[in-house]
């Protein structure tokens, strides 16, 4: 294995997965796994990259920290030449971490600084400027994540985001940097190591922007950021010789299917009530979840009579709502009890036939990939920008993990066709 990624939610590891397993256009990319926490075995001797999904962006620091450094010590023993810490690209973290304990923590650990830190994927929006982060032109503290349940992005000055959680000074490579090119990042970051500055935040507002970034990352220890900082990493390894490049292999898993949304993103909301005009459609209240008037039977029943009419079951809480609810019984009490009741319904769904399945939402999808026990995961061809198909190593099954925010309009019925094999990724 040559790169290891350690990714602090499901949904952002099939993200940065597919940007590896992609690379860049005429180069191909790396033969990628995705696993499902940290593996209790090796790896195969045959994969280049490896995703290690963990779900710690919103747990304890100590926790997070505990299983990045676990993460690590894994990856380190599979060969691993580069580490790449891997969180959303809309930076979602508390004033107290977990990005910053966590990033610090890989850091000592590989007796480093200087490290790059960069959320951008221009794909969607996210650039960053000056050290802010902006989302589709908007500050990310007025694109709609100042509401986010359980990380609102209230600040979008990164570095002074990025300095409560951090006990080093945080540096910053500007754009103006950027634009001179990899040696000049190079010497930024040998600068910003000197300062005793640990993580750096790195400008980004275009795709070339992550290309310079990556071409100056090609022996760094390590590297943090969203999905984009990974673009220009696998071609290190194919001009080193290390690669050859490749493409995804194509999947074509035929069979039931289902959806589960448990994402209350403005995306997602576009997304179900685009796909509810016109295949069936089951909103689910969160107090009747909290009262168990909902069940897992309730929801198999409504999908499996949904037959290949790709049936959605989904939270229909808006923002407001879920605040609400949460007031009422606790944050972590309506996310636990809303992870266990859609991991029960995929594992039951599965166990009942079905072979496809579309999860929104990174802790929902994070809840039921563990709930599968699949095992590895191989990274298929791209649906949308940053969520590839997955496919079981012990089970045939196929995946869609979709981020909240990530996907077109009708990113629903097309992933299920796509898992099928039926349309073109």
């Amino acid at each position: 294995m040559l790169i290891g990624v350690i990714a602090d939610d499901f949904t952002g590891a099939g993200d940065i997965a597919s940007t590896l397993a992609k690379g860049l256009p005429g180069q191909g990319g790396l033969k990628v796994s995705q696993f499902m926490g940290v593996p209790d075995r090796d790896a195969p001797t045959n994969i280049e990259a490896g995703v290690v999904s963990l779900k710690s962006r919103s747990i304890p620091v100590a926790d997070a920290v505990a299983q990045s450094l676990a993460a690590l010590q894994w990856l380190r023993a599979q060969g691993c030449r580069q580490f790449v810490f891997k969180y959303c690209s809309t930076f979602d973290s508390t004033p107290e971490g977990n990005i910053g304990p966590v990033g610090e923590a890989l850091a000592n650990a590989l007796g480093v600084k200087g490290v790059v830190a960069c959320p951008a994927f221009p794909t969607l929006g996210r650039t960053v400027h000056q050290g802010h982060l902006f989302v589709h032109n908007r500050l990310l503290s007025e694109s709609g994540m100042q509401n986010h349940p359980l990380t609102p992005m209230t600040d979008p000055d990164l570095r002074r985001w990025l300095a409560q959680q951090c006990e080093a000074p945080v540096g910053l490579v500007t754009a103006q940097t950027v634009r001179r090119g990899p040696n000049a990042v190079r010497e930024a970051l040998d600068t910003a190591s000197e300062r005793g500055e640990v993580l750096v935040i790195a400008d980004a507002a275009t795709d070339d922007d992550l290309v310079t970034l990556g071409q100056a990352l090609a022996d760094a220890p390590l590297v943090t950021g969203g999905s984009g900082i990974a673009l220009g990493l696998p071609a290190n390894l194919i001009a080193k010789g290390l690669a050859t490049g490749r493409k995804p292999d194509p999947v074509s898993i035929t069979g039931p299917g289902a959806i589960l949304a448990g994402s209350c993103s403005g995306a997602t909301l576009g997304q179900i009530e685009y796909h509810s005009r016109n295949h069936p459609s089951l909103p689910i209240r969160v107090d009747d979840v909290m009262s168990g008037a909902v069940t897992v039977q309730t929801l198999c029943d409504f999908l499996l009579a949904g037959g290949n009419q790709a049936p959605l079951v989904y939270s229909s809480g808006k923002p407001d709502e879920v605040a609400a609810t949460q007031l009422r019984f606790g944050r972590e009490a309506v996310a636990a009890k809303l992870d266990a009741l859609f991991a029960d319904t995929a594992r039951t769904l599965v166990e009942r036939g079905v072979t496809r399945l579309v999860i929104a939402g990174g802790e929902t999808s994070g809840a039921v990939a563990q709930a599968l026990d699949l095992g590895a995961l191989t990274v298929g061809p791209e649906i949308d920008p940053g969520v590839p198909i997955l496919t079981g190593e012990r089970r045939r099954v196929a995946l869609a993990l979709k981020s909240g925010n990530f996907g077109g309009p009708d990113f629903f019925a097309r992933a299920l066709s796509s898992l099928a094999g039926e349309t073109t990724p």
